[in-house]
């Protein structure tokens, strides 16, 4: 089973700060595939951009790769647009797109703290 990483989720584990994070998603974490949509690399970078992060999104992939076994989601852009389309409530891009690729993605788990996400998709993990 495959599960994708929120944007806070996927920096938190590629700085070793797991402390943050709940039984329940430490065990996701552990017992599946993990994969971050092209989205979160788009977020991570405008967060190094704005100073709020002081590694690049590519710097962060390396070791979420490396360190933890995450992919990056290969579905279209199109294809998740086209379910984010009816995501009605949040006025977050970034949040809108994420949830729509694990929709995308045959309704797959999503690893999040965020809990305006964790209220609205039901397979949102924490």
């Amino acid at each position: 089973m495959i599960s994708y990483l929120d944007t806070q989720v996927a920096v938190w584990l590629a700085s070793g700060t797991l402390k943050r994070l709940t039984p329940a998603s430490i065990a996701a974490l552990t017992n599946f595939q993990l994969i971050i949509s092209s989205v979160v690399l788009l977020e991570l970078e405008y967060l190094f951009e704005i100073g709020r992060l002081k590694l690049r999104a590519d710097d962060i992939l390396l070791k979420l790769k490396t360190e933890a076994g995450v992919a990056v989601c290969e579905l279209s852009l199109a294809s998740v647009g086209k379910v984010a389309l009816n995501e009605k409530w949040t006025r977050d891009p970034f949040d809108r797109l994420i949830v729509s690729n694990a929709k995308a993605n045959g309704f797959a788990a999503l690893i999040t703290s965020d809990e305006l996400i964790r209220e609205n998709y039901p397979r949102a993990i924490w």
